[in-house]
């Protein structure tokens, strides 16, 4: 199996920024929370290769904890997105009737509101509650792993050979194994990509409006409306977080793209 160039130059740069967000804390020991005033601003060199923020806080170990917290917020909010979504679509798909009435109202319900209203009216029942951040943005994926998932296996729930092996009396997880999975991951594979993608953009952009996040916690979002006001006077720090954010969300839509013929 051949990878495209687009998809290997995502990979790797994808590979490059989960080995600064979790292997940096193994070499660099720099606390981001850790003060000192004497270095607010102060520019990167070679004993500080980001330099320091308005408050004297170390960029390295703050940009690094900000990409861990946006990427495993993420992670959890499409894994526990896929779970719900692909289980609500195959027993939709296989069952029906009321069962899929149910799912498909609750599907429609959670997209009633804007996902980003979603979010916040969760965030304002529990604030500063990471765990609501988790089940908003949560709420919001699902979906469409329901929709996409219900859709591609209907037809096949109804092809001979899944009614075969039905008849023949194997068992379930068999079926769904032989029949149902092979129809179903190369669907799920970019749709988890662009997911994912949607989570960290969503967690940032919660974070830059201080919901869910708040400091002294280091998030991309956050830093850069900490780091807004001192643009002018140190353009550096307000563009680390900014080109961290783009370089993993680009990684994610090389890895999405699709090989030209």
């Amino acid at each position: 199996m051949t990878i495209s160039f687009s998809r290997l130059i995502g990979l790797l740069l994808l590979c490059l920024l989960l080995v600064f967000a979790f292997l940096l804390p193994l070499i660099h020991h720099g606390d981001p929370l850790e003060q000192d005033l004497l270095q607010m601003l102060h520019a990167p060199s070679g004993g500080n290769l980001l330099g320091f923020d308005h408050l004297g806080r170390d960029m390295l170990p703050r940009l690094s904890a900000a990409l861990r917290l946006s990427l495993g917020l993420a992670a959890l909010c499409v894994m526990s997105a896929l779970l719900a979504g692909v289980l609500a679509g195959v027993c939709s798909a296989l069952y029906g009737g009321w069962l899929d009435r149910l799912l498909s109202m609750f599907g429609d319900m959670c997209l009633a509101l804007p996902g980003l209203l979603l979010v916040l009216l969760l965030a304002a029942i529990a604030p500063d509650s990471p765990g609501m951040l988790w089940l908003g943005i949560s709420l919001v994926l699902w979906v469409e792993f329901f929709r996409v998932t219900r859709a591609t296996l209907r037809p096949i729930v109804h092809a001979p050979g899944m009614q075969a092996s039905k008849l023949l009396g194997f068992p379930a997880f068999y079926r769904f194994r032989r029949h149902l999975w092979p129809a179903l991951a190369p669907v799920l594979t970019p749709l988890t990509l662009f997911s994912f993608s949607s989570a960290i953009m969503a967690v940032s952009a919660l974070g830059f409006i201080s919901v869910g996040v708040r400091p002294p916690t280091p998030e991309l979002g956050l830093m850069m409306t900490e780091l807004l006001p001192f643009a002018w006077e140190a353009p550096w720090l307000l563009m680390q977080p900014v080109i961290a954010l783009f370089l993993l969300l680009i990684s994610l839509n090389l890895l999405m793209k699709k090989e030209s013929k």
